[in-house]
């Protein structure tokens, strides 16, 4: 028995008249003949008697009207509550990578508690692939990663803002005096990066390797800020995404553009194309669109 059958079987007993209840319904008298018979069928009992033009119920129509009146009934107080509610799709799981979380996420989440009070947001820290795979499977609201993307016909992808990558070293640094650096100022240096599952130390190893050199690697880290601290006690230096260069970290590190082809990075928001999108779904991704619309502050 479908929800729609029981609103055509309504729709004849208050008209009386098939055509002028498949008017009311937007829908052919045809088919609303076939959906009544097809519901007459599925009860066993015959629920209008058709008497010419006029459609009048039967003693069984007469027993299910009452019943069908108050399950429509329910079902439209319902949806009306789910509506009007606003406490209603209040929490919403989202996810990002590790060098998008600390910097992007804090003024998007301030944004939210100022404007949607309501909204709990759970977030999800990991690696991209992870991130893709919660996604998919509907454990995750949206994510937070960078491009390129897995291609997945599943995927809606967002793309929200660009930014350069940055050479990022110690006060005491020789590079630190330079305005410009080449990539030939490089090739000799030794490299601090993040986990190999780390989408921006894959990103900076094909930035080498595009420019035909291996970078030494004499550190890996699961966290920028141990990068930054290695980083300023001068063994070692990083290229790091513009956000994760903070206006803390500058009385100690030193951020300098790349000469030439510079490495950037795109961030994105991934949904699931098929995953219903609540309110509070949409309203973070409201917010996160308005706030990446502002200008990146440059590093210097």
């Amino acid at each position: 028995m479908e929800l729609h059958q029981i609103r055509y079987m309504v729709a004849v007993a208050e008209t009386e008249n098939f055509t002028r209840a498949a008017e009311r319904c937007n829908i052919s008298q045809p088919s609303l003949s076939q959906q009544i018979i097809n519901l007459e069928r599925e009860l066993g009992h015959k629920l209008f008697h058709r008497l010419g033009r006029r459609a009048v119920l039967t003693e069984a129509g007469i027993t299910f009207l009452a019943r069908a009146r108050r399950i429509l009934f329910e079902v439209d107080d319902a949806a009306r509550e789910i509506r009007d509610n606003p406490e209603i799709e209040r929490t919403i799981t989202i996810g990002a990578i590790a060098t998008v979380a600390p910097y992007l996420l804090p003024p998007v989440l301030a944004l939210c508690r100022a404007r949607l009070p309501h909204l709990q947001i759970n977030v999800l820290e990991d690696f991209q692939n992870d991130l893709t795979t919660a996604v998919l499977e509907g454990e995750l609201d949206l994510a937070l990663v960078t491009q390129p993307v897995i291609k997945d016909q599943r995927l809606s992808v967002e793309s929200l803002f660009s930014e350069p990558l940055m050479l990022v070293v110690g006060k005491n640094h020789p590079l630190a005096s330079k305005k410009i650096v080449t990539v030939t100022d490089l090739q000799t240096e030794t490299f601090i990066m993040l986990g190999t599952s780390s989408t921006l130390a894959a990103q900076v190893q094909r930035f080498c390797g595009d420019h035909n050199f291996e970078p030494k690697i004499g550190y890996r880290c699961a966290q920028v800020t141990t990068a930054k601290a290695l980083i300023d006690l001068g063994v070692g230096i990083a290229i790091f995404p513009q956000v994760a260069v903070e206006s803390s970290d500058r009385s100690r590190l030193v951020c300098r553009n790349l000469a030439g082809l510079a490495p950037s990075r795109e961030i994105a928001v991934i949904r699931h194309l098929q995953r219903y999108q609540s309110r509070g779904a949409e309203q973070f991704l409201t917010l996160l669109r308005e706030h990446t619309k502002k200008p990146v502050i440059a590093a210097g």
